[in-house]
């Protein structure tokens, strides 16, 4: 694959909605322990919202298919993650804008421009045991695999290992942001559910940048 169309967009999103699924009950545990036990509720929520929304939108323009999802998960996802992957939806889809294919290139700076949104609506940083723990690894290793002439399906591949290891690196962290920094000390030894998300996120665009 050279580019991705907006069909392939709306995979991914209904390959995000069926890993949120599967792993509804594990990101609600992992929450449980220094969150809100909501996490997996609240996402796959959304997640079936949106997918009910633009299931059928394979002929829009990415920017009006991410702002149909943006907007979708800040009405209907309770909790920080609606705004936080509301806000990543929206940003990336006004960087992809109208084009019809998107190259490695322009889902890189799409990728950035929604990891951009969410630091700038969370206020969080590397380190902090957030989504941006797993989201900002993402896409440093999609901006260096498309750099070195990569193709979609090889950018989403690096990106997601990267994620994986930014995710299972938030275990030892002590949270500084969120509903988990008011566990001080005790937030450390978990996973991050918002990082867990995340990894999700970036694997169900591995899948469908991947599919023939």
């Amino acid at each position: 694959m050279t580019g991705a169309t907006s069909a392939d967009l709306v995979d991914w999103l209904v390959r995000f909605r069926a890993l949120v699924k599967e792993h509804q009950g594990e990101l609600t545990e992992l929450d449980s322990v220094i969150g809100d036990a909501d996490h997996g509720s609240n996402l796959i929520r959304g997640m079936d919202a949106v997918v009910a929304r633009v299931g059928n939108d394979t002929l829009v323009t990415p920017a009006d298919l991410f702002k149909n999802v943006g907007m979708t998960l800040v009405s209907t996802v309770g909790g920080a993650s609606g705004p936080l992957y509301g806000t990543f939806f929206l940003r990336f889809g006004a960087s992809a804008g109208g084009a019809d294919t998107l190259d490695a290139n322009a889902l890189g700076a799409a990728l950035r421009a929604g990891l951009d949104g969410v630091v700038a609506r969370g206020k969080a940083a590397p380190g902090d045991k957030t989504m941006v723990d797993a989201l900002t690894p993402a896409a440093d290793a999609w901006d260096a695999a498309a750099a070195d002439g990569a193709s979609p399906s090889d950018a989403a591949t690096a990106a997601f290992e990267a994620a994986e290891r930014g995710r299972d690196a938030t275990i030892p962290l002590v949270a500084r942001k969120g509903r988990a920094s008011y566990l001080g000390e005790r937030s450390a030894g978990h996973l991050d559910p918002g990082a867990t998300s995340v990894t999700l996120l970036v694997e169900a665009l591995r899948d469908a940048l991947a599919a023939p």
